[in-house]
């Protein structure tokens, strides 16, 4: 696996490459350009501001220490909006990107791992470019979240993200090839996953915790304790969980072991399938 890691690391200048032509090819024509990967996350969030700091807030208007009924719960929305944006957009893409690039698959010499990369690093690009966003929604319209010095944790919670995203890219990108029923049910897999995350509520909530089940469940999602890394950076302004982010890189080091040698096994396959 190291040997398979150093191929991967040489390939680097052709990923940046690849990257940088997916963003140029996804934006050409249009007027805004990248504004326009802003455009999504603003309306998620507008939307889900609406409904749940508007129409379904509670008695007390409160969720833990954010204001449910101000602009503190859009911030602390917006910051799992983005990494949620970056995770589910590589995931659907990973699942067709073997298919949609069927042409470099069929070159011989072409290292094919470099096109779930492509995918995941495109997309990560995005959600950087949504950052300056938040942190301005921070500093001029926070009325309880500040900005502090654990801000400087938030490479550790995306060198995180990364890794596990990496892993099950490579898993879908190489299953879908043989099934391809698995594009479709993704959708609504991700539906799922997005509402057993806690993006639009905070883990510790009386609500949750005095339900076991949905503890249990919420702890064994890697994604739970990324979106608590991001929101105790940004939101809370505290050190993060370390006891179970370290558990959720090792997670994701299994995941991203378990997607690249399957996609590894499968490789001598894809040209006969796409």
């Amino acid at each position: 696996m190291i040997e398979k890691l150093k191929e991967l690391f040489k390939y680097r200048q052709l990923i940046v490459t690849l990257v940088s032509r997916e963003l140029k090819a996804r934006y050409r024509g249009t007027v805004f350009g990248f504004l326009w990967s802003l455009l999504n996350p603003l309306l998620l969030l507008a939307v889900y501001s609406i409904v749940f700091a508007v129409i379904l807030r509670n008695g007390n208007g409160r969720i833990e220490d954010i204001d449910l009924k101000g602009v503190d719960y859009a911030i602390f929305l917006f910051t799992g909006i983005l990494p949620w944006l970056w995770f589910s957009s590589s995931i659907l893409e990973a699942s067709s990107v073997l298919t949609v690039h069927g042409n470099l698959i069929k070159k011989i010499r072409f290292p094919l791992e470099v096109l779930p990369m492509m995918v995941v690093f495109t997309n990560m690009v995005h959600f950087l470019l949504g950052l300056p966003i938040l942190i301005a929604m921070i500093i001029f319209f926070g009325k309880m979240v500040h900005l502090t010095w654990w801000l400087l944790f938030f490479p550790v919670a995306l060198a995180v993200q990364l890794v596990f995203t990496l892993g099950l890219c490579f898993l879908v990108a190489a299953l879908t090839v043989h099934f391809r029923d698995l594009k479709d049910i993704l959708s609504n897999l991700l539906t799922l996953w997005f509402f057993a995350t806690p993006i639009i509520y905070p883990f510790m909530t009386p609500s949750i915790q005095n339900h076991k089940a949905l503890v249990w469940v919420l702890t064994l999602n890697p994604l739970t304790h990324i979106m608590e890394a991001y929101h105790y950076t940004f939101v809370f302004g505290r050190l993060p969980h370390w006891k179970k982010l370290p558990v959720t890189f090792i997670a994701g080091l299994l995941m991203f072991y378990l997607g690249y040698l399957i996609f590894d096994k499968l490789r001598d396959t894809f040209v006969e399938e796409v």
